[in-house]
């Protein structure tokens, strides 16, 4: 893949930049964000290297000089997002060849997922005037995250975000097994638009997440105004799972939601106490949704959603209490 300009004529316009100086009778140029994707091609040329030789000494050497020395300013901000080492990819390398080689192909598809985000982005910037530049960042990761975010950049992990049950799981341990089955049937690939939207979403969002109730909020804000503006939710066992078990869910939920231990709610993975992962986000986007049906503007409704400060605790308590979620 090589890097190219997303062009998005007024879905990223420039926070705090001064208009550009057009002719009167010329319309002004539509703002762009450029797409960055050649760290996918590195990844490749040094997996190739690292995959030729046993030497483990050369397989380091050959991966630092081919992939992590020529990185784009995304790929660091992807390794220092999800605590990246070389380590990691060439632990994974190593173990599950059969992994990378069946999803290599699938890798070249995401740039076709930019044409469907294009007009979900204009919808956000019509949802939030106020919405700032995001660059978007395909990246080769070591199976730890499909998109996650850094100050204004969204970063996509393209080995795990373009794949399905074509790719070969197969030297995985059971538990990482049960996670890609579970992924990969959400259809990441033909979801990405959905992600990269709610990515762009955190590219907005400010503050310090101390709190399990902030980090669900956020996550839950992301999910709620990706949907706004695209349509539809992920397809992922929590969206349905949630609102079937509501009031249980929010019982275990209110008793953990001060504490600072995800573990048991964001980022985990089918298990726990109800056997599906990840129903945090659906907490917070059940909050938020009533938040937002309860508001009598809905413009400033999803500023303030967006612009909350997720480090202020009692902000956040004010917003939770004024959506009633908790009462019922």
């Amino acid at each position: 893949m090589k890097s190219s300009l997303l062009y998005i004529c007024a879905a990223l316009a420039l926070s705090g930049a001064g208009p550009a100086t057009a002719s009167p009778s010329q319309p002004e140029a539509p703002q762009t964000i450029r797409l960055v994707s050649e760290d996918v091609d590195r990844f490749w040329t040094a997996y190739d290297a690292v995959r030729a030789t046993p030497d483990p000494d050369e397989q380091r050497r050959l991966f630092q000089t081919l992939y992590l020395d020529q990185s784009t300013p995304g790929l660091s901000a992807f390794m220092a997002a999800k605590g990246y080492t070389i380590d990691n990819w060439l632990h994974a390398i190593r173990r599950y060849p059969r992994y990378w080689e069946t999803v290599r192909p699938r890798t070249a598809l995401a740039a076709e997922a930019l044409d469907r985000t294009e007009p979900h982005l204009e919808r956000l910037r019509a949802l939030y005037p106020g919405l700032r530049p995001a660059g978007v960042y395909f990246e080769v990761g070591a199976l730890r995250s499909a998109g996650t975010t850094q100050d204004d950049k969204v970063l996509i992990g393209v080995e795990m975000a373009t794949g399905d049950e074509s790719v070969d799981i197969s030297e995985m341990p059971s538990g990482l097994q049960r996670f890609f089955q579970t992924y990969f049937a959400s259809r990441p690939l033909e979801n990405l638009d959905l992600l990269i939207t709610h990515e762009v979403v955190h590219t907005q969002q400010t503050g310090d997440r101390r709190t399990l109730l902030a980090q669900a909020l956020y996550e839950g804000v992301a999910d709620f105004v990706a949907e706004k503006a695209t349509g539809r939710l992920p397809d992922l066992p929590y969206v349905a799972f949630g609102p079937a078990n509501d009031a249980a869910i929010k019982s275990a939920f209110r008793h953990d939601m001060a504490g600072e231990d995800f573990s048991g709610w964001l980022y985990n993975g089918p298990g726990g106490e109800f056997g599906v992962g990840d129903l945090g986000y659906y907490v917070g986007y059940a909050i938020v949704s009533r938040y937002y049906s309860l508001s009598p503007d809905k413009t400033e409704a999803i500023r303030t959603l967006i612009e909350l400060d997720y480090g202020d605790q009692a902000a956040i308590e004010t917003l939770v209490a004024a959506s009633g979620y908790f009462d019922e």
